[in-house]
């Protein structure tokens, strides 16, 4: 009988990994571009080829990872990851160049990312891609080896395993408005007001959102009816500085605007809000030298920018 290794194949892994992404087989499936039954078939084979089960069907609802999926799941995406550097290695090697892919959260690709590749471009030549999202989505595009660094904030424990995290800062939530926004008038602020106007929120999905809820209903502030949920700054900036609406983020999003005098800040405690920003990476495998670098200019330019403030 051939060994467990023999049997597997590339698109085993992949339909593995999604499924454990999505948790049904059918987004897994449409992922892929495969009929829902091909999906089913190539879990069968991988869980037939390792002689265990890596889900637990739960009907409609969905699919849960056993125990044996959950170790397994660590090394089919370490697997994943090594083959697309394999690849990418050779064709850069072709073209004579170095294309590193970084993950940056919306409110980091706002904020320092673009003085902090300027400095690194002044020194190395490189081919970047900047990919936004989600911090969930960029951890798993971390996972499967399709970026190579995340910059953003700490995940939970949970989602932070097989990862390294290095440490650059930490920002709070602000509340934010144009200058002239009415409410500046008014000696105190008070968060009831968020009721009587347009807030605009994080999407559910964004990290900080639960910090955002939180702060919220620590001051009173239940669902609110009339809101705009988004991770598009530029929207939000534009929005805010054409009305009464109050925008609730990351001050890294906003800091330039702050200083530049476009919005400005509500005098509200948000301490409780803090969180560490930093760069993760596979804790599997070395960054390449110029990933270093990368990572080491963005490290210089947050420590120049904190010096200046």
């Amino acid at each position: 009988m051939s060994s467990p290794l023999a049997r597997i194949r590339h698109r085993h892994l992949l339909c593995f990994v999604e499924v454990a992404r999505h948790g049904t087989m059918r987004a897994a499936a449409d992922t892929l571009s495969i009929s829902q039954p091909a999906a089913s078939k190539t879990l069968r084979e991988l869980e037939e080829a390792l002689g265990t089960r890596l889900f637990e069907r739960l009907g409609k609802s969905g699919m849960t990872m056993t125990a044996d999926g959950h170790l397994f799941h660590r090394y089919a995406g370490a697997s994943l990851a090594a083959l697309k550097q394999g690849l990418d290695g050779l064709a850069q090697s072709r073209l004579g160049g170095v294309s590193i892919s970084v993950g940056a959260l919306p409110t980091v690709a706002a904020g320092i990312m673009p003085g902090a590749i300027r400095r690194f471009k002044q020194r190395h030549s490189a081919m970047l891609k900047i990919v936004t999202g989600p911090n969930t989505f960029l951890l798993e595009q971390l996972r499967l080896g399709n970026i190579d660094l995340v910059v953003g904030r700490l995940a939970s424990t949970e989602e932070m395993d097989g990862f390294s995290f290095t440490h650059l800062y930490s920002e709070r939530v602000v509340l934010v408005a144009r200058p002239d926004h009415p409410l500046f008038h008014r000696d105190n602020f008070d968060f009831t007001e968020l009721e009587r106007t347009t807030v605009l929120l994080p999407t559910a999905d964004s990290i900080i959102r639960p910090i955002v809820d939180q702060l919220l209903l620590a001051n009173g502030v239940g669902a609110l009816a009339d809101c705009i949920e988004t991770v598009s700054p530029d929207f939000c900036r534009q929005y805010v500085r054409a009305s009464d609406a109050i925008w609730i983020i990351s001050r890294g999003v906003v800091d330039a605007d702050l200083r530049g005098g476009l919005l400005r800040t509500f005098d509200v405690d948000t301490s409780d809000t803090r969180g560490a920003v930093g760069l993760t990476v596979r804790a599997d495998s070395d960054p390449t030298p110029m990933l270093r670098s990368l990572m080491d200019e963005i490290s210089a330019f947050v420590g120049q920018e904190l010096i200046e403030r």
